[in-house]
């Protein structure tokens, strides 16, 4: 039985070529696998085969790693996730973190000699052959546990049908090979690694592979806890995993236990006494299960957000099949940004709003300012394929959830305010905000070099009753498209276009990565918010209000550890300042309004906080609404859209969400589930203050004093043209509220 290591013989001495071949033939005549096989046959094939045969030996088996569970923690430690390849869950142990007991168990009925004899136990296989006769049936394994390994070694390397089918094929070749494989392997090997990679490898049923797993499994202990009642149960199954699955056969099961404590007492590793005790004793299985993938976990859509963010990461393989493998079979430990506290605030605020069933999605996504942490991923319809459920990702990117996202609306203006503050206008400019205007094509500055806007027209109207002239506080806090489309002018489209895409909102190019010509988002229209967008590119990109003008790449993953803890990876923030200070603190100012006595003054903090809200869409057809608001330690989307069970994006108008009727308004719907998290995320986050913007020039005039300019025009390089037909001709994208 197991002796402490430095008393352990190690074979020192391999027979002969030929006397092996002649010990196996003897052996191989009498059993394999258990059934009584003619010895004249065997004969046969030795004659035929020892000379090609010895030639050979010995022969090296491929010691591959084994495929390992990788655990996803939270930014605490707390696991949220397991992924595993198939179902083969394993976690790899070291020899002195498996319970004695466990391996004394295991070693009276598999292989009580082994740590004295070699590959082969010609004794061992003997003794089997009779005990296996005298029960009428297979109670002793005739293999020897080096034998069993080489053969579980195999299989698991086996890659096709066919190649499984050679490894437990019942042939007098398959035996010599298994056979020679274990000699190269005990003369390479020590015994207990021989022992420690055999209890890893063996498969213990239910999908546990290995004695943590199985330990984990069917008794919600570690290895190293084990008890004798629970070793038993372990060891026993060993022989046939499926017929003595205690899940399904506990009747089986308990048989087979107490042949492994009669076993174990007759070998006297314990007394007869304690075996008929723990024979006395039930099952006990306290099953826990593995959940292989996202489906269940506490963080779902910030789970599958994280392995296909890690798939995209080239560090870990040239290919995405590479480092998918990694990622599922290499027993990593990744550690994440997600808090679970913001993220269970994220889920009770999305389906307190939102239900699951609901023609719409509601959606959260938080990013730390400073670090691009990703601090909870939120949607009203759960992960899954039954009614309400999907396994669409609608908070993150297309790249990483497949859904293309939804017009963000006004929330955009804030990319167009950034910009005129960082060209030098003044806070207190005022530009004409009629409730309608017909604006001009040719008055929009396309980037350089790309073409035209043209000569055409359009027309535009507010949601919200305008003074006729605005500043840039009065302008966004209400939210006037005539007024940034004045504004705009100045900007020209490019330059807050190229600044959102800075910001971290995954806007396209036309041609590749030139952007040289007309894209259906650069247009006058993008300060309206037509492009399709995620709450996490949102959050993203308000964050850099909150961190001043410092952006950082959203990054759900802190660290990777192998299967052995050492750290392969850290994610540190990637941050760039693209914009000034004094422009961040300048935007902060005038959105701050919009919570402090402005359109969503309901869901103020008690804390300072700033926001934009958007509404899509016109014509009493509002796809989405949004609310993006801010701490400066915390930034997040809100987002509700209309959507039908297959994602298709519909209007939100005279739909009933959460039981009620609604009317589409980015304050009306999305802010108040943007509050219901915030609220309660508030009282755990510092209270801090934004930068009072004092160096910029009209710093705090939020009411119109100044009157217009002669011209509205004030620096766009407008170069004429047809009209591209890239808006509907009602300012389609904002709605303002």
């Amino acid at each position: 039985m197991s002796r402490p290591k430095s008393e352990r013989p190690r074979p020192t001495t391999v027979l002969s070529h030929l006397g092996v071949m002649v010990l196996v033939a003897v052996v191989l005549g009498v059993v394999v696998s258990g059934l009584a096989i003619p010895f004249a046959g065997v004969l046969g094939f030795a004659t035929r085969s020892t000379a090609e045969t010895m030639d050979n030996l010995p022969k090296e088996l491929d010691e591959v790693a084994l495929p390992q569970t990788t655990t996803i923690l939270d930014s605490d430690g707390k696991v949220i996730a397991s992924v595993f390849k198939k179902s083969q869950n394993r976690t790899n142990v070291t020899l002195d973190q498996v319970s004695p007991m466990m391996v004394n168990a295991l070693l009276a009925i598999e292989d009580y000699r082994f740590y004295q004899h070699g590959a082969l136990d010609l004794k061992g296989t003997l003794r089997a052959l009779a005990t296996n006769v005298g029960a009428g049936g297979v109670v002793q394994g005739g293999s020897t546990i080096t034998q069993q390994l080489v053969k579980q070694t195999l299989l698991a390397q086996a890659k096709t049908k066919e190649e499984r089918e050679a490894v437990t094929d019942d042939t007098y070749a398959r035996k010599l090979n298994e056979l020679r494989y274990a000699i190269a392997l005990e003369n390479k090997q020590s015994k207990d690694w021989i022992l420690e990679r055999y209890l890893n490898t063996v498969y213990f049923g239910d999908g546990s592979y290995g004695i943590q797993a199985a330990a984990q499994h069917y008794f919600s202990v570690d290895a190293k806890k084990l008890n004798l009642n629970q070793s038993a149960i372990l060891a026993g199954l060993v022989q046939n995993p499926s017929a003595f699955d205690p899940t399904d056969h506990p009747e089986r099961t308990l048989t087979r236990r107490d042949v492994v404590l009669d076993r174990m007492a007759g070998l006297s590793v314990i007394p007869q006494a304690r075996a008929d005790k723990a024979k006395a004793k039930k099952l006990q299985l306290n099953v826990s299960t593995t959940r292989n993938g996202c489906v269940g976990s506490d963080a779902a859509f910030f789970c599958s957000y994280v392995l296909e963010y890690l798939k995209q990461d080239e560090s870990l393989g040239k290919t995405e099949a590479e480092r998918w493998k990694v990622i599922s079979e290499g027993g990593l430990t990744i550690r994440t940004s997600v808090d679970l506290d913001d993220q269970r605030a994220a889920d009770v605020a999305v389906r307190n709003n939102v239900r699951p069933t609901d023609l719409a999605i509601g959606a959260l996504a938080m990013v730390e300012p400073g670090t691009g942490a990703v601090k909870a991923l939120a949607q009203s319809r759960p992960m899954g394929n039954k009614e309400g459920e999907t396994y669409l990702n609608y908070t993150v990117p297309s790249q990483y959830g497949d859904s293309n996202g939804f017009q963000a609306g006004s929330t955009f203006k804030a990319f167009t305010l950034a910009q005129a503050i960082e060209d030098g206008i003044p806070l207190n400019r005022t530009y004409p905000s009629p409730n309608s205007a017909t604006m001009s094509y040719s008055d929009y500055a396309n980037c350089k070099g790309a073409p035209s806007y043209g000569s055409g027209t359009f027309p535009i109207g507010n949601s919200v009753e305008s003074g006729g002239v605005e500043n840039l506080y009065t302008g966004t806090r209400n939210s006037i498209n005539t007024f940034f489309l004045n504004l705009e002018k100045d900007t020209g489209v490019c330059k807050p276009y190229e600044l959102a895409k800075s910001m971290g909102v995954d806007l396209t190019c036309p041609e590749h990565d030139s952007c040289e010509g007309i894209s259906a988002e650069r247009i006058p229209f993008f300060t309206l918010g037509v492009a399709d967008v995620s709450p996490l590119e949102m959050a993203e990109a308000y964050a850099t209000f909150a961190a001043r003008g410092e952006h950082c790449e959203a990054r759900p993953v802190s660290s990777i550890a192998d299967a052995n803890g050492k750290v392969l990876k850290k994610y540190k923030p990637r941050c760039s300042q693209v914009m000034s200070e004094s422009t961040a603190d300048a935007v902060n100012d005038i959105l701050r309004g919009v919570i402090e006595g402005g359109f969503a003054s309901a869901q103020a903090l008690g804390q300072p906080a700033a926001g934009k809200t958007g509404t899509t869409g016109g014509g009493g057809v509002s796809p989405s609404v949004w609310f993006v608001g801010y701490t400066p330690n915390m930034a997040t989307a809100s987002m509700i859209a209309g959507a039908n069970k297959y994602g298709t994006p519909i209007g939100l108008d005279g739909l009933t969400i959460n039981g009620v009727t609604v009317t589409a308004s980015g304050s009306g719907l999305a802010a108040p589930m943007w509050g219901d998290a915030m609220k309660v995320i508030a009282k755990r986050l510092p209270d801090e203050n934004f930068v009072y913007p004092s160096g910029v020039p009209g710093a705090g005039s939020t009411t119109v004093y100044i009157p217009p300019p002669p011209s509205s025009n004030n620096g766009g390089n407008n170069n004429g043209g047809g009209n591209n037909g890239g808006g509907n001709g009602n300012g389609n994208g904002g709605r303002g509220r």
